[in-house]
């Protein structure tokens, strides 16, 4: 069965008049060119992120879009 990659479910919430948190991280990763954009695991995206992405402001953001990204998949 496919699966999108986190990136691919990340860029359908992108809107760039949003205010949710999600939305701006979309947003953000978006122009970040070395995002991790085949990667399913949770581990590497939250290194990643944490390691690279200044424009994430909270961890617990990417732990909502991880979550909304699980619910889609299932």
């Amino acid at each position: 069965m496919y699966r999108e990659s986190f990136y691919q479910f990340l860029m359908t919430q992108r809107n760039p008049d949003g205010a949710d948190e999600v939305e701006q991280f979309a947003n953000n990763a978006f122009f970040d060119s070395a995002f991790p954009k085949q990667s399913q695991d949770f581990e590497e995206l939250s290194h990643y992120l944490e390691e690279n992405a200044d424009y994430l402001p909270a961890m617990t953001i990417f732990d909502t879009a991880w979550q909304r990204y699980l619910e889609k998949m299932n």
